[in-house]
Formats: C-alpha cells, sequence, structure tokens
C-alpha cells in the first residue's frame, strides 16, 4: 500500500477551499454574494466563513482535501498530491478577507399545524404524543415546511423565556441543523425544577428518554432534561477538557443542581465526551454515567422497547 507521511496529510488538510481555488482554480470560482462563493461546475456548492457545503448532494467539509475527494472523486493519496504538489511550485496567496457578521437569530416560520411532527416523532421515533403535544403547547415544538419538506423545530428559551435556540429535524430523510444564529448554550432543555439535570446529545433522544421514563411535561419530577444539540467534541483548556457550552450555561442558570446522569450515545464519540465531562466538572457535583440500555441512543432504546425499526445513521441530506 502507498505510504504518505502523516506531516504532509496535516499540511494538505490545512488548506482551506477558498484559498485553494483563487490560487489554482480562480476560473472555477464565483461570488454568490458577500463573503459567499460558489463554484461554476456546482452553483450549489456555497463556500463560507472557511467553510465549504454542497446543498444539492447534502455534503460539505472544510479543507480543499475535502472537496478533492467528495466532490472531484479523486482517491485521497491523488488529493493530498495535488495539492501540496501546487503548493510546492506556487506557494498559495495570503489573502486576507473580511470575516461576516453574525446573522440575528429569528424563529423559523411556522407552519402552522403539527400534524407531520408528530407522525414522524411517534410513529417512526415512538416518541408518545403526550410527550410531543405537551412541548408543543409550551412552545418548544413546532412544524415547519421549506421547498415542500416538513420540519421539526426543537425551540431553547433562556432563563427570561426568550428564544435563542432553533433546532430543525426533517421529517422525511435525515436533514438536521440549526437555525442561523442560534446560540447552542441555551439548546432544547425541559426544565423540571429539581436538584438533577439528565443529559442528552439531542432533543429526540431526550424526549425518548422521557417517553421511556413515563414523565409528564413540564412536571418532570426526575428532573431537568437537557440537550446538547448535538455531539460534543471535548476541546481543550490549560486545566483539561472544557465542559460543553449548554451545560455551563444551565449548571449557572441553576445553581440548585447538584447530581447530573449522563445519557450521551454509546458508540466511541459519545463515550468520550462523557468521560471528557466527567473529569472536568467542578467539585460539587455528583455525576453518573448511564448510557443507553440498549442501541447507539435513547431513542433506539426505546424503539427497541416499542419494537419499532431503529432509524439508520444515514447521509446528511441537502439543507432546507
Amino acid at each position: 500500500m502507498p505510504y504518505i507521511d502523516p506531516e504532509v496529510v496535516l499540511q494538505a488538510r490545512q488548506m482551506d477551499l477558498l484559498t485553494y481555488l483563487e490560487s489554482y482554480e480562480p476560473g472555477e470560482l464565483a461570488r454568490a454574494g458577500g463573503n459567499v462563493y460558489c463554484t461554476r461546475t456546482h452553483d450549489s456548492l456555497k463556500i463560507s466563513n472557511g467553510k465549504w457545503c454542497w446543498h444539492s448532494r447534502g455534503i460539505g467539509g472544510r479543507s480543499a482535501l475535502d472537496y478533492l475527494v467528495k466532490v472531484r472523486g479523486m482517491g485521497f493519496l491523488e488529493a493530498v498530491e495535488q495539492i501540496m504538489g501546487r503548493a510546492a511550485l506556487q506557494p498559495p496567496a495570503a489573502i486576507s478577507r473580511p470575516k461576516e457578521p453574525p446573522r440575528p437569530f429569528a424563529l423559523p416560520q411556522e407552519d402552522g399545524g403539527i400534524s407531520e411532527v408528530e407522525r414522524y416523532l411517534h410513529g417512526r421515533r415512538g416518541i408518545s404524543r403526550d410527550v410531543i403535544r405537551s412541548c408543543a403547547g409550551l412552545r418548544m415544538l413546532y412544524q415547519t415546511r421549506n421547498r415542500g419538506y416538513a420540519n421539526a423545530v426543537f425551540v431553547g428559551y433562556d432563563k427570561d423565556r426568550t428564544p435563542r435556540y432553533a433546532g430543525l429535524r426533517g421529517t422525511v430523510g435525515s436533514f438536521k441543523g440549526d437555525a442561523p444564529g442560534s446560540d447552542k448554550r441555551y439548546s432544547f432543555a425541559l426544565p423540571g425544577g429539581g436538584r438533577s439535570l439528565h443529559l442528552f446529545e439531542s432533543a429526540i433522544d431526550l424526549l425518548s428518554f422521557a417517553t421511556l421514563e413515563g414523565a409528564r411535561v413540564p412536571d418532570l419530577s426526575g428532573g431537568d432534561l437537557l440537550s446538547l444539540s448535538g455531539v460534543y467534541r471535548p476541546g481543550r483548556t490549560a486545566g483539561g477538557s472544557a465542559l460543553p457550552p449548554a451545560l455551563t450555561r444551565y449548571l449557572a442558570d441553576h445553581p440548585e443542581i447538584r447530581g447530573i446522569h449522563l445519557h450521551l450515545d454509546s458508540d466511541p464519540a459519545g463515550r468520550l465526551a462523557t468521560q471528557a465531562i466527567l473529569e472536568a466538572l467542578p467539585a460539587g457535583y455528583t455525576a453518573t454515567d448511564e448510557p443507553p440500555p440498549s442501541g447507539k441512543d435513547y431513542n433506539d432504546s426505546l424503539c427497541d422497547r416499542l419494537r419499532l425499526p431503529r432509524t439508520p445513521q444515514a447521509r446528511q441530506d441537502p439543507a432546507r
């Protein structure tokens, strides 16, 4: 098998797509508006803030290497050699670009009903109708529609009951994402007013746990429920791993909480995140690791309990 030095691979990964195209394929680059660019071959492939996303295919990345492999179809070694070969002949130009200002947060427009969200969450995911309708009544869950697709919207509020976050999940396919301007420090949560907190990676896992426990919303006698709105990838600080922003903010807003139950996924990323949180929690908290009893996550466990098929882990659908 051909060998390539890991240091060379690391250097290739550091080149972002916009720099690569500006330096070596300027004719392939077109401005889509503001600081957003697209390629002339694929006008749905947008480049912004150091990332790129090919919306019509639902794939994206950060580096030119990702682009050459995922879009151009090059082999990995061939793509590394092309980037490093061009850089050796002509170092990429150092280009200074103004950073886009953050977009203000606004809740996605409501569709006016919740039937498709309920059909998806209850029929395919097994979540209790009572839980779904209670969350809808609290304005924490509603339905929106874009380009003919219905999405579930999970809303996160600050302590003044101001919406600060909205996570979207497609009712068909595997689309998921956050509304522009969302602040993940205020992820989807169900406060219960107790002294314990149950932590999950996603809103659907949170609602699956509530269903399994027969919880009543909003009277959660077993404690508060908080989602992290995605996989937590531990960062590093001088003292070790940093806590997820949503957990840091929630503990600051709820000083009465003393016990934390970690219900993160059973896959390697979830296990790594759990260990990092256990190590980073300040003194004064008790924490227990309580992974899903079966499957990758708590929705798998709920589907197993109800004898529903588990939802497959699929490639992201296009943004919508």
